[in-house]
């Protein structure tokens, strides 16, 4: 409050009658502001103030006061003070110890400055004293009525309030007088204050003060509404701790007090860090526990469910190691090549850096058997620094595997993912999900669905699990997937991933792989030492060419780890303890006689047999397309296990011959009286796609006008009923088996020539590739001077 009560002796001066002078000496105030009729002790210390109080109570004892705009001004001007205040009656003046002064002033009316004619040592200002404008009607007495009713209210909201202040307003009965003395006792901001001051309508300062009033009574219920809850629930909470204290002195008495496995479990929440519903979760069925006997059924699966709760790491983090040239190192001594993957990984650690509080990013890594997915989910972890966990997802059919059985099941355990970061003890591994294109789904439920969240970054923060029924936030974890192939994955999990090819590897790679890593690990591998055997490149070459025929290093390995141990039995038998230099003359002493060989000489004899190129599950390979012709009535007959895609490109592709018959030199008629077969060997293994078009045309070309496709041709590309040559994918793991296999010349689409970048320069000078745009191209060069072209 600012308006107080006068001390004891003060009189009170009637203005009634008061001749004001016309120039006063002007007091600043900070942070103040005096009104008519109210009385108020002032502290005054500025040396300016002190000579003019002085100069003053030698005189008349009247002064101005006005309120200074900012109070940080210790000199404040003509311009740093509002131009409306009160005249002021000095009544009584104490000096303090400090050489301040403290002084009691009675505000006798308003005025305002005409202009200031004096700055130093103090203010002075020629002034007008100001009148209120008083409507003596009915609005008036209304509005004075209920600005004091709600000034009472607002008394009786405040803890500690004034009981003279009360009594003062009460009997005061000019409207005006009214409201200055209240707006004095609100604490509301100066410039409010002022604003009450300089308005002289008596109606309008009453509606000014009515609206603060309200203001104030709002926010002092909304106060004391704050007061009377926290008041409560300190009750409450009190209540309870006392009651709990009382069970614990019942069951003292009783002899029921909790045991100490109970009290190891209540601590061991405490410590566990938990999200606070998860540990409140956590207490609930720890307080159902300790009402349970030890013998019961239900007390083991409460017991084993907050075991678990226990053991995930809530905030368990291992440290990124951000050193991007330590981690280029790493990836660098455990991988050859595999730029892209690399690249892509020193990204995330780059931006992770940048930004610590990064989502991880959900990787899809896919590529043949045994190009080495998996290893570089270790190498990525060991760059990072962080845990590395793995999980299979081959054959996994039951959506529980993912997220877990409900507890309502007997032995119901967690889903993979909540088991896998139980055993990393980190919120943050690296998480590999082997083999998702391996899924499948029955009546259990499809776990692929589940995924979805577990692989979303923006809904893996709050996954929650069947058992646990309680939210982990996944998204701190760095998901790595692989996969052979993509068309198994369904659409809405693949478009969650970000896929990142890895391509089968060529010859000259092998070779690289073998002598830098693959050799070293199995001489290890059969307790071998490294000066006791070493591998010529020729011999590596001979074990890729005809001992192996895969798009990875697996089997070449396997072959590999063959030839240690025969060298391994030779020293255990102390034969023969000097270096062995596998040469390509050892290898087939060693592994027996050829395995593999090309076949492509002996097929390409015969008319109606054309090579194509091909993407499997296990990398790009060559396949022969075979067509025959037999009497009949013009049926289209198709086998080797074909998809519903290559079916169709047949189809096309017989089409296309039938439509320019008399081109290729073929008797229209023949089609009606004799059936076609095409055959594709191998017939155990699946083959799908429409990459084959232009090596089905070629090859019923070959045999419709008997003549033998081009030897060392392969080709691919897919195909239009008008003969157009459309691009198809896999190019660069299809070309690499064309090298693999001995082809010297491969016909591709125009628009796939881009694709070639991706190559290894020996591969692209070994071979001579030709770009087809229509079908016409295909057949000068794979049937020279033969066929008549469309």
């Amino acid at each position: 409050m600012d308006a107080l009560t006068p001390p004891a002796g003060f009189e009170l001066v009637d203005t009634s009658h008061v001749k004001f002078p016309e120039v006063l000496p002007i007091l600043p105030l900070k942070n103040t502001v005096v009104f008519p009729h109210s009385v108020l002790p002032l502290t005054v210390g500025r040396e300016s103030s002190v000579k003019l109080i002085e100069e003053a109570l030698a005189g008349t004892k009247i002064i101005g006061v006005l309120t200074q705009r900012d109070p940080t001004i210790e000199h404040p001007t003509m311009q740093d003070v509002y131009h409306v205040g009160t005249i002021c009656k000095i009544a009584r003046v104490i000096k303090t110890p400090n050489n301040a002064l403290l002084l009691w002033v009675q505000g006798l009316s308003r005025f305002a400055v005409e202009v200031f004619t004096q700055e130093t040592p103090y203010l002075v200002a020629q002034i007008e004293p100001l009148e209120s404008v008083v409507e003596e009607d009915i609005e008036t007495e209304a509005l004075s009525k209920q600005v004091a009713a709600l000034f009472q209210k607002m008394l009786s909201l405040m803890p500690n309030p004034h009981m003279e202040i009360h009594a003062m307003a009460s009997s005061l009965s000019d409207p005006g007088h009214l409201a200055d003395f209240i707006t004095a006792n609100l604490d509301i901001e100066v410039e409010a204050k002022q604003q009450v001051l300089e308005t002289l309508n008596v109606k309008e300062r009453l509606t000014l003060v009515l609206r603060l009033l309200e203001e104030e009574n709002e926010i002092l219920e909304v106060g004391s509404r704050i007061h009377t809850r926290v008041q409560e629930e300190i009750g409450r909470s009190t209540r309870e701790r006392i009651l709990r204290e009382q069970m614990e002195a019942i069951k003292k008495e009783l002899g029921e007090e909790e045991g100490p496995e109970i009290e190891e479990l209540r601590r061991k929440i405490k410590h566990a860090k938990m999200p606070k519903d998860v540990e409140k979760e956590a207490l609930r069925e720890l307080e159902r526990l300790a009402q349970m006997h030890p013998s019961s059924a239900e007390y083991t699966v409460s017991r084993t469910y907050l075991d678990w709760l226990i053991a995930l790491p809530w905030s368990k983090t291992t440290k990124d190691m951000l050193d991007i040239a330590r981690a280029r190192q790493i990836l660098d001594e455990d991988h050859y090549n595999l730029t892209k993957v690399k690249e892509r990984i020193l990204e995330y650690l780059a931006v992770l850096k940048l930004k610590r509080d990064m989502k991880g990013p959900i990787l899809c890594l896919v590529g043949p058997p045994g190009v080495g997915k998996t290893s570089l989910g270790r190498s990525i972890a060991r760059a990072l620094g962080r845990k590395f966990v793995r999980i299979s997802l081959g054959g996994v059919r039951d959506e529980a595997e993912i997220r877990g059985h409900r507890r309502t099941y007997v032995g119901a355990l967690p889903g993979r993912i909540i088991q896998g970061l139980r055993r990393a003890n980190s919120k943050n591994p690296v998480f590999m999900l082997d083999e998702i294109d391996k899924m499948s789904s029955d009546f259990r439920g499809d776990p692929a669905a589940a995924l979805l969240e577990v692989l979303d970054p923006e809904q893996n923060n709050n996954f929650t699990d069947h058992y646990l029924d309680v939210p982990f936030d996944l998204s701190r974890v760095l998901f790595i997937t692989t996969a052979n192939v993509l068309y198994t994955i369904p659409s809405p999990l693949l478009d969650r991933m970000e896929v990142l090819e890895l391509p089968g590897y060529s010859e000259d790679e092998k070779v690289q792989i073998a002598q830098r890593y693959l050799i070293p690990k199995q001489i290890k591998a059969h307790g071998l030492r490294a000066n006791q055997v070493e591998f010529s490149d020729a011999a590596l070459r001979q074990i890729i060419r005809d001992y192996t025929h895969e798009a990875g290093v697996r089997n070449l390995e396997r072959e590999i780890g063959a030839v240690c141990r025969k060298i391994a039995v030779q020293v255990a038998e102390k034969k023969d303890r000097s270096r062995r230099f596998i040469e390509p003359a050892d290898v087939s002493k060693m592994l027996g006689p050829p395995r593999y060989f090309s076949e492509v000489a002996e097929r390409l004899t015969k008319s109606g047999v054309a090579i194509g190129l091909v993407v499997t599950q296990v990398g790009g390979d060559i396949v022969f397309i075979e067509a025959t012709k037999m009497k009949g009535k013009g049926e289209l007959k198709l086998t080797g296990q074909l998809g519903e895609v290559m079916r169709e490109s047949a189809q096309a592709a017989l089409s296309y011959i039938r439509a320019n018959a008399e081109q290729f030199g073929i008797d229209p008629d023949f089609f009606a009286h004799h059936d076609i077969h095409i055959h594709v060997p191998e017939g155990a293994i699946p083959k799908d796609g429409p990459s084959a078009g232009v090596t089905i045309v070629t090859a019923l070309a070959s045999l419709l006008t008997d003549t033998p496709v081009q030897a060392d041709l392969a080709m691919t590309g897919e195909i239009t009923l008008r003969g157009k040559v459309l691009p198809v994918g896999g190019i660069r793991e299809k070309v690499l088996a064309a090298h693999r296999a001995g082809i010297k010349t491969v016909i591709l689409p125009k628009r796939n020539e881009k694709d070639l970048e991706e190559l290894p320069q020996n591969v692209k000078d070994a071979l001579r590739f030709e770009f087809v745009e229509e079908i016409s191209q295909v057949l000068e060069i794979a049937l020279p001077r033969h066929v008549a072209v469309p």
